[in-house]
């Protein structure tokens, strides 16, 4: 069963997230200047101001640094998903970035902060026929 409900709505692919919701794989933009590595991906580095921009594979690999369990549906197609948790995860080689998902293989009510996971994707396709690489966590 897919985390999110069918008719949700799927980004389209991007320049700006291409690398992040285009691929199976965990990769942190980089700052071609100053080496600087920052989530979620934006046009301008937050510490140079540079604009230039690759990006660097890391471990699929995190801690949970804090979740909140969502009890009330804010779209009509996460209804039948309530409750479920959403976390945010510490990247183990750069805790100073986190990401954000949910946790599939355990109850909300078992979500803990400091709990180790590691990262999968669920696989969709929208509106345009591009394949949409949802992160999302296992415990590990």
């Amino acid at each position: 069963m897919p985390v999110l409900g069918e008719d949700w709505t799927l980004p389209g692919l991007s320049t700006l997230n291409k690398e992040w919701f285009g691929t199976a794989s965990l990769a942190v933009q980089t700052c071609s200047a100053c080496g600087t590595l920052q989530h979620p991906p934006e046009e301008i580095c937050h510490q140079c101001g540079g604009r230039a921009f690759g990006y660097t594979p890391v471990a699929p690999r995190g801690t949970v640094y804090s979740y909140t369990v969502v009890h009330y549906p804010v779209n009509r197609a996460l209804a039948p998903y309530v409750p479920y948790a959403v976390v945010l995860v510490a990247l183990d080689e750069h805790p100073g970035i986190r990401v954000i998902g949910n946790v599939l293989d355990v109850a909300p009510s078992e979500v803990k902060i400091g709990m180790a996971v590691a990262a999968t994707w669920e696989q969709r396709m929208n509106a345009e026929g591009e394949t949409i690489q949802f992160l999302q966590w296992m415990t590990a």
